[in-house]
């Protein structure tokens, strides 16, 4: 049986910045919500990432993690989401057995000393399959910088997980977590793409990035997707895969087993 991961409760902050939200964690009250990942060419689910959802107020990953980092739960809340999430997606079947699982990685969680043996080690307890799991990381400049970063990749990839570079293209660091870490996919930030049918230099940079992708063997995923013009011309420019409220929005479990199911028997 998975064990809950230590130290993510026992050495939490008092919680006295925010109390409500200490509780939640403490009470595993967050939930969990998973956004599709969806092949370009096939119209398929390929997988799905992992994000956390607090019901009762309503927030959503984004503002959760503000509210977290303003309190100093941050590291906390995201293993705390690490793990609900791959004790569920190993139980997955039906429609859901063999989906990927993207999970996300801050950049602190990466330069903890005890990573990566402590998420290692969750990983085979929760016995869901390393091949079929992508961290993402956030761009922080000094990732690229830890002359440990690398090699601390370099170890979960032996495994068979993927790494990707989420929000790619928005931060200063970009280029140099290409050239100096072990990345298998970019994930283009929604930000570029909302103006990409209408905004010239939008199309050129998105276009680049796609085919520098290319060239360097890397896998992408493109966020933010929200009509058919901007799908087509990123099927015409390569894309892999896209998330994004043309396919759909984050989906409890029981909603992704049938958007999966839906999707992908109509593509058969």
């Amino acid at each position: 049986m998975l064990q809950r991961p230590e130290p993510a409760m026992s050495e939490m902050p008092t919680g006295e910045h925010d109390p409500d939200l200490f509780e939640a964690l403490t009470e595993r009250a967050i939930s969990i919500h998973y956004q599709p990942m969806i092949d370009l060419a096939s119209g398929r689910v390929i997988a799905a990432e992992a994000l956390a959802r607090w019901e009762p107020t309503g927030a959503g990953a984004d503002a959760l993690f503000q509210r977290a980092r303003a309190a100093q739960l941050e590291g906390p809340l995201s293993r705390s989401v690490q793990y609900d999430a791959l004790e569920k997606a190993a139980r997955w079947e039906g429609p859901l057995a063999g989906i990927g699982l993207s999970l996300n990685l801050l950049p602190d969680e990466l330069l903890d000393r005890d990573f990566p043996e402590s998420f290692i080690d969750m990983l085979r307890d929760s016995g869901f399959p390393p091949e079929r799991l992508t961290l993402e990381l956030v761009e922080n400049g000094h990732v690229a910088e830890h002359p440990e970063a690398a090699r601390r990749l370099m170890q979960l990839r032996s495994l068979g997980i993927r790494i990707a570079v989420d929000d790619f293209g928005t931060g200063y660091s970009s280029l140099a977590y290409l050239t100096s870490l072990p990345i298998d996919t970019l994930k283009i930030d929604r930000g570029l793409i909302a103006d990409i049918v209408g905004g010239d230099k939008d199309r050129i940079v998105v276009r680049a990035l796609l085919k520098m992708a290319q060239e360097l063997g890397m896998r992408t995923v493109v966020e933010g997707v929200e009509n058919a013009a901007q799908l087509d011309l990123l099927g015409e420019w390569g894309a892999d895969l896209y998330q994004g409220f043309l396919g759909s929005g984050p989906l409890d479990e029981d909603a992704l087993g049938r958007f999966v199911a839906f999707a992908n028997r109509a593509r058969n």
